[in-house]
């Protein structure tokens, strides 16, 4: 019975997790940066928006992990964690022809994502270091260290709590059976 109990708070505790409200998408705009108006980043894609900066990856991957780890409710800290994907990985998350240097996923587990792709010019290491300055980003008049791209996807509150509800009921039941399982074991041998 008590095991019950504790299966059941922890439960109520994970559903308070998934229920909080996440970042507000669109994420914020990235600061010292400008805006993309390409079609490709402003209407083809549901969820998607784009940069040209001079920011470094460390910098931009900052930025958007502090805003993406609290609730936009009483800006609770939520459960984050960071995934870093192949570049190449990019065709089948944003579309296939984007360009990528790097691609990290930020997470809410069971909850929403946010990729945050990245192609720097200057780092373009499938372009031979004499062609590279043929990919320079120039947009306003103005030549920018790289290209930032974000996709987020997120999940309905309602969907989230079911889903988990029945997969905690399920475990609920495999372990009983397993715990019975081991107390006949324990019987037989003794």
């Amino acid at each position: 019975m008590k095991m019950k109990k504790i299966w059941l708070i922890l439960g109520i505790a994970i559903s308070l997790y998934l229920l909080l409200p996440g970042p507000k998408l669109p994420p914020p705009d990235l600061p010292e940066s400008l805006k993309s108006t390409e079609p490709g980043d402003t209407v083809q894609l549901p969820r998607i928006s784009a940069y040209f900066t001079d920011k470094t990856r460390s910098e931009v991957l900052e930025f958007y992990t502090d805003y993406f780890s609290r609730s936009s409710f009483l800006g609770i800290p939520l459960l984050t964690y960071r995934l870093n994907h192949p570049p190449e990985y990019v065709k089948q998350v944003i579309r296939d022809t984007t360009r990528s240097y790097y691609l990290e996923e930020i997470v809410h587990p069971f909850r929403e994502s946010l990729f945050v792709n990245g192609f720097d010019w200057e780092k373009d290491v499938f372009t031979k270091p004499e062609h590279r300055a043929k990919n320079k980003i120039l947009v306003g008049g103005k030549v920018w260290r790289a290209k930032i791209t974000l996709r987020w996807f997120s999940s309905w509150v309602g969907v989230r709590v079911s889903v988990f509800w029945l997969a905690w009921g399920l475990g609920w039941m495999i372990l009983r059976e397993w715990g019975k399982e081991m107390s006949i074991e324990k019987y037989r041998k003794a």
